[in-house]
Order: C-alpha cells, then structure tokens, then sequence
C-alpha cells in the first residue's frame, strides 16, 4: 500500500492508500457493518466468508497498523476521504472533502466513537458516486463509490426507489442477491423519510445545510472558502440543493 499525504489531516499518524480491499467483498460488508455499529452481525448469509470477514475487521481497527485511506475524486479535483483511525481506546472512520486550493478540509462526518452526522443528501451522494472524473486517483467504480460514502447519508428526501439502488450496489460488490435488498432497508433505516433530516439552502451560500443536531454540515462544509469555490462546490455536488 502507498503512502497517502493530506496536508490538514492530522500529521502524527501513517496513511496509506486502501482502494486494494475494496477488492474483497468482506471490505464492504465490515466497512457497512462497522460504520453502523453491527460489526458482530453473521457474514455467512451475505455470501462473504466468515474467517475473510473476521480478518478484515481486524484490519480495520488495528491500532499497529497505518491507517487505511479510500478516496473518491469527482468535479474538478474534489476528493471524498474515508479515513480509518484506529486508536488503542477507540476506532472511528472519518469523512470528509478535500479541494487542494482550500487549505482546510470539509467535514462530513464521523462514525465510531465520536459519531457526527450526517454528512451528505441523497442527491450529492448519487452526484458524487457517478462523477468519475478521467484519471482521478481512488475509487472508480460507482457502485463502490456509493457505498464508500453511504454511512454519511441522510435525508428526508430520500426517493422511494433508494433501497433498490444501495441493493444493486450491494450485489455488484459482493453481497450474495438474495441478501442485498433486506441488507440496503438496514443500511437506510432511520436515514429517510421517516428519520432523515431535511437539506436546504440560504442566501448566504449555494452549499445545503442540514437539520441535524450533530452534522457538522449546519454549516456549509468547508466554511470560509470563497463564494466562487462555494458555487463550483455546490455545482459538484449535485446543485447544491438536498431536493
């Protein structure tokens, strides 16, 4: 695994490039079940093997090894990060968004012990997992890309045909068929209409805010950028509208 530097992240630990687990089904399944706080669930009836399951959670959460980094490019050289920093007293994933002419990260949000969210509406989270741009390094595969960010969804607006789409992503990453549409209503519980928060935007910036209580987005992410990045990032993200 390469070395991967992010300038405003914190400089006291390893990162390394981790889009080679994204290989193995177990990756999604731990990366979905961790995120969501059920890493103890069977991996036998998704149709991933227990003893690979098992090993890749402890991949995951091992405090001696570099912390693994899986990236998503879209736009114009945006980066979505999902950062597993496991500590010796407590494991969490963080999320965020980097553009190199910022000087600061925008913030999604964080499962784990520290658990902020959400951190993206259904409409970015399509507009970023089908943005591929030529090139970009990371992930490429919108079915991956999709389920990377899923653990940051939340949105009242969430159409009716979601679970199908997340189900469908599930199977193309490994998830036995017959298992993936009950995994996907799981996954979306509490995170749609009849839990989700609502997105909406102001005058005083094009990138949406959300309701939610502990989402670091009731501000607009990546606060104090200018108002010309403001606009190129809510164009990026889908219009910058949760709608």
């Amino acid at each position: 695994m390469s070395t991967v530097h992010i300038p405003e992240y914190l400089q006291d630990c390893e990162l390394v490039a981790g889009e080679d687990l994204a290989r193995d089904p177990a990756f999604w399944l731990a990366h979905l079940l961790l995120t969501r706080g059920a890493s103890g669930d069977p991996a036998e009836p998704y149709g991933v093997d227990e003893a690979a399951y098992d090993a890749m959670v402890d991949r995951l959460s091992d405090p001696e090894q570099p912390w693994p980094v899986l990236r998503v490019a879209f736009g114009k050289e945006y980066t979505a990060y999902a950062v597993y920093a496991s500590g010796e007293d407590e494991d969490n994933v963080d999320f965020f968004v980097r553009h190199p002419a910022w000087g600061r990260l925008g913030h999604l949000g964080q499962c784990g012990a520290d658990e902020a969210g959400p951190g993206l509406s259904w409409t970015e989270l399509l507009a970023i997992a089908t943005s591929t741009p030529e090139g970009g390094e990371g992930l490429t595969d919108p079915s991956e890309r999709l389920l990377l960010l899923l653990p940051m969804l939340g949105d009242a607006d969430m159409p009716g045909d979601a679970p199908e789409t997340v189900a469908r992503a599930l199977s193309r990453c490994g998830i036995r068929a017959a298992a993936a549409t009950g995994l996907a209503t799981a996954l979306l519980e509490g995170r749609g209409p009849a839990g989700g928060p609502r997105w909406t935007t102001s005058g005083e910036s094009p990138i949406a805010v959300c309701s939610a209580p502990y989402s670091p987005r009731r501000v607009p992410i990546a606060l104090g950028i200018t108002p010309d990045q403001a606009q190129a990032l809510a164009t990026a993200l889908g219009g910058g509208s949760g709608a």
